[in-house]
């Protein structure tokens, strides 16, 4: 009956390479449960001086750049702030949240199979509890319920036949002694106590329960086979997602700048020399187009 049960591991589409896309992770870092924690983590609603949260999301998310680098597959996380601490600690701060977040999914295949088998565990435990109740309440005593009910059977026709040959040598032994002798007293003693042996084992396990007793007794196995074999792979996904290591490992940590990133020297130079050449060209122009409006005197 548990043969076919044997393959559990490639259940629910398992079998997957544990590999994830950076992407992916890239996703998960641009995603508002990351931002409300880092919001939240350094109080970026006082710090940027706006009111709404979903304000707050949106600024943070301008000043965040995520970037994956085509070569090498590396994810960037680079932050924009007037204060070069708070830049570099908000993006380290990705890394702790990207971690809190992947440990709530089920990514990677060995957190698949660890998240299949508990939820099969914990139904498979539920199912064992009433299997257990209802072969209980044929009148099968808990201690016997790893007893097969052959073996039931078994000691139970071994306890009656004993009782048998018991009475059979009280009888033997009334023939020539009275009750009072202590050869008969023994044997009634041993006569009562096999006796209450065998009406005890006849009321806890119930053979006399037929086809019900009989059903229930192979529900409660089955479940019981089900969930030592659940718990096993159960274990072993534990063991494999341990085993995984850290979702993702910092190469360079940030750092605060020495040097502002916005905006760029060479840039604004640029921008001041060419804005400087415009207003000169602009006022040499409007001379020269006066100049040239005047009218022209002659000398008298």
């Amino acid at each position: 009956m548990l043969a076919s049960l044997g393959a559990l591991g490639n259940l629910a589409g398992l079998n997957g390479g544990s590999r994830l896309s950076v992407d992916l992770y890239a996703t998960l870092l641009a995603s508002r449960q990351v931002r409300d924690k880092l919001a939240l983590e350094f109080k970026l609603q006082e710090v940027y001086g706006l009111e709404l949260q979903d304000e707050v999301l949106e600024e943070l998310g301008r000043r965040v750049r995520i970037s994956v680098g085509r070569k090498d597959g590396l994810i960037a996380v680079e932050v924009d702030d007037h204060s070069p601490e708070l830049a570099a600690q908000i993006a380290n701060q990705h890394l702790d949240e990207l971690k809190r977040l992947t440990s709530r999914f089920a990514l990677t295949e060995a957190q698949q199979r660890r998240s299949f088998f508990e939820a099969e565990l914990k139904s498979t435990r539920q199912h064992l509890a009433t299997a257990q109740a209802a072969l209980q309440s044929t009148g099968f005593s808990e201690s016997a319920l790893r007893a097969e009910p052959r073996a039931a059977a078994e000691s139970y026709a071994r306890l009656r036949a004993e009782t048998t040959a018991a009475a059979v040598r009280l009888q033997a032994l009334r023939q020539g002694l009275t009750d009072d002798t202590p050869e008969v007293q023994r044997q009634l003693s041993t006569l009562s106590a096999l006796r209450s042996q065998l009406d005890k084992l006849a009321g806890s396990n119930a053979l006399t329960g037929g086809p019900e007793y009989i059903a229930r007794f192979r529900e409660f196995k089955y479940q019981e086979s089900l969930f030592e074999l659940y718990a096993r792979q159960f274990e072993l996904a534990r063991i494999d997602e341990a085993k995984e290591g850290p979702v993702a490992q910092v190469v360079d940590l940030a750092k605060p700048p020495q040097r502002k990133s916005k905006p760029k020297r060479a840039i604004l130079a640029a921008t001041a020399t060419l804005a400087a050449a415009t207003l000169i060209a602009a006022f040499i122009g409007f001379r020269w187009q006066r100049d040239r409006s005047r009218p022209t005197r002659l000398p008298t």
